[in-house]
């Protein structure tokens, strides 16, 4: 029976977390071993070195090399997507048993590395302990679920009514093929493995294009796996999107596409790909998250979810809440909770034990901090946050500080547009119909939140919220955080095309079509 990893939850659980800390502490000394070093593209089965690379840098300490990687040519993805076609019907009728075997077996490493894996991630992407450690949860949880689904439904094959007497009737989904997976550098392990995990498992082939920002962690899912599959069932080729992303978007022997990024790229890819001819094309495309405030609400409860939904990772995931919607009767009260508990938090190297805000990814991300800055402190009131830290211990990374804005004009471009920063508009209103229009007054629909006590308004956004992951009065997070078997993510509207969950019952069927098959006596 399937059951979440939850790592940190158990150390808590059994009053342990000292030895979380020290575990954590300890791979992070050792993984600094392996700094500098060159990896492989892996393709058809064989690791790959070139001589044009690009280095990894940690964001959160520019100095800090943590590898090299190949920077893959149109020829060399050509090269990968071939040799996944040549392997798809050798690992397409593999019985699923056998699949689900080598799933669990990987998942099985990951859950012993785990410390390790999650220090790598702190460096590469500057998630601090905790959040890395939930990745590298959630890539468990992943290959775990999906093993017990393809498990319970039989491989998804089933007999079906007999159409006449002598003739014996079945369904049964196929795989389509090759599958492109683009994944970002936000969820380096658990997004990347989910993605490619769902397409493999069902009997497809994949060519995994990690983000250039954050490849090493993707890196290890592929070295892990690749040995145990038929030669270039899965390929891992990096480089730049422009090159290896779009190769794969313009192949005409690329059978679908799992792609989780921005909505501009993720529409992009869609209207190319399927141009000339229909394919499935599964995404996940941000949001622009709110959460509702009523006067009934618990203020501690709705200031600590907001603050962990809007500032953890640096709001750097699609599912961050970057809109506020507050009952204005309470608002003074709220924003002063909220913002003492803002300016509280700590700023640093997310490695270390009690660091809560890590760097933001990259310079472009630091220029569009400022810039959104800028504007806030043009047209609205910037209540804390709007600069960069510039500290001696953290000036060689790219930090900045949490942000919180009010009074901007309503359809301001920062309340409509997905920043992917540690940035959140506050807004007021009279009554909760009025927030719910404005909630839903959005082009994304992925998650949203809402505090009150109040039985009728907690029903009614349930009824009337536009987004596919919803929340009540969730103190842990706002409208983060869902957990793989429990919460499948999913968006609705501009956040995603496919309107079926990763991590749930549902997700593993879009790798897949249906095929009838009678049999006459």
């Amino acid at each position: 029976m399937f059951e979440n990893e939850r790592t940190w939850a158990r150390f808590v659980e059994n009053n342990s977390t000292d030895e979380f800390h020290k575990k954590f502490d300890s791979a992070v000394d050792q993984v600094q071993k392996d700094f500098g070093k060159k990896y492989p593209m892996i393709i058809g089965g064989k690791e790959i070195f070139s001589g044009t690379e690009f280095q990894v840098r940690s964001p959160a300490d520019k100095n800090l090399i943590l590898g090299s990687f190949p920077l893959a040519t149109k020829e060399d993805t050509l090269h990968a997507i071939d040799t996944a076609r040549d392997s798809f019907y050798k690992w397409s009728l593999v019985p699923y048993q056998k699949r689900v075997q080598i799933f669990r077996e990987v998942a099985d490493i990951f859950s012993q590395n785990k410390f390790s894996l999650a220090a790598i991630m702190s460096f590469e992407n500057g998630k601090n302990r905790l959040e890395a450690m939930g990745d590298l949860d959630e890539s468990v949880d992943f290959m775990r679920f999906y093993a017990e689904q393809l498990e319970i439904n039989e491989g998804f094959s089933k007999d079906t009514k007999s159409a006449s007497p002598n003739e014996k009737t079945k369904s049964t989904l196929k795989p389509y093929g090759v599958w492109g997976i683009i994944s970002p550098f936000n969820f380096p392990s658990a997004i990347a493995i989910g993605m490619t995990s769902g397409a493999l498992i069902t009997g497809n082939t994949a060519i995994l294009k990690p983000s250039s920002d954050a490849p090493l962690s993707g890196f290890k899912f592929v070295e892990s796996i690749y040995h145990e599959l038929p030669p270039a069932a899965v390929n891992f080729v990096t480089g730049a999107g422009s090159i290896v992303g779009k190769t794969i978007l313009d192949s005409k022997l690329v059978d679908g596409i799992a792609f989780t990024g921005s909505k501009e790229v993720g529409m992009t890819g869609y209207s190319a790909f399927v141009a000339s001819r229909p394919r499935p094309f599964i995404s996940e495309m941000g949001g622009k998250n709110p959460a509702i405030v009523s006067a009934s609400s618990d203020i501690e409860k709705a200031t600590d979810g907001v603050l962990r939904a809007a500032f953890g990772f640096s709001g750097q995931k699609c599912s961050a809440c970057s809109r506020v919607y507050v009952q204005k009767s309470i608002a003074t009260k709220f924003l002063e909770r909220l913002v003492a508990k803002t300016v509280a938090l700590k700023i640093g190297k997310p490695w270390e034990k009690d660091t809560y805000i890590g760097p933001v990814i990259n310079d472009a991300a630091v220029k569009k901090f400022q810039k959104a800055s800028d504007v806030a402190k043009k047209d609205g009131k910037v209540l804390c946050g709007g600069s960069l830290v510039t500290d001696g211990t953290n000036k060689d990374g790219n930090f900045v500080m949490p942000t919180i804005v009010a009074n901007l004009p309503r359809d301001h471009e920062l309340i409509r547009e997905e920043l992917f920063l540690p940035f959140l508009c506050i807004e007021e209103f009279e009554n909760f119909d009025d927030a719910l229009a404005l909630a839903n007054k959005s082009n994304y629909g992925l998650t949203a939140g809402v505090f009150s006590q109040d039985k009728n308004e907690i029903e009614k956004f349930f009824e009337k919220i536009e987004a596919g992951v919803t929340y009540a009065n969730r103190a842990a997070s706002a409208t983060t955080g869902a957990m793989v078997g429990a919460q499948p993510f999913v968006g609705w509207k501009e956040s995603g095309i496919s309107g079926k969950g990763a991590g749930g019952a549902y997700y593993l069927l879009q790798f897949l079509r249906e095929q009838t098959q009678t049999r006459c006596e």
